[in-house]
């Protein structure tokens, strides 16, 4: 007998969903780390490039530019020799912090269920060495 389907208890999301843009944005490949270590104060790109060991320079650049356009970032020219640019992150890019935050802590409690499950999974029992035949 075929399962009924359900019907959808909740609503279809917003023509312009705001949990799309929100994901959208903190979603791309690190961008979490770079609202992360913003959090901490303004860096210069050299320093958020050291923090963020194997981002390459033309993604850290996509990325800041990326935050600095949705409001999240803002970026000041320092009055150097040579130039130096700094990034910090404005209001909006504060409130994106507790959201993170969590993303954190479920990350941690997912890495430990993950942990525990490895650690109760008997381990595979070996194979019979001897040559594999393959089949065509």
């Amino acid at each position: 007998m075929a399962l009924r389907m359900r019907k959808n208890k909740v609503a279809a999301p917003l023509p312009n969903c705001p949990l799309t843009a929100c994901l959208s944005l903190i979603g791309g490949a690190w961008t979490p780390h770079i609202i992360w270590y913003l959090s901490g104060g303004p860096r210069r790109f050299s320093e958020l490039r050291a923090d963020m060991t194997g981002i390459s320079s033309k993604v850290l650049t996509q990325r800041l530019r990326e935050l600095e356009e949705s409001g999240v970032a803002s970026r000041t020219v320092l009055p150097t020799s040579p130039p130096s640019v700094e990034y910090a992150l404005t209001e909006l890019g504060h409130d994106l912090l507790p959201a993170i935050r969590s993303i954190v802590e479920i990350g941690h409690k997912l890495k430990s269920h993950q942990q525990r499950r490895q650690d109760t999974t008997p381990p595979e029992e070996p194979r019979p060495a001897g040559p594999r035949i393959s089949r065509l």
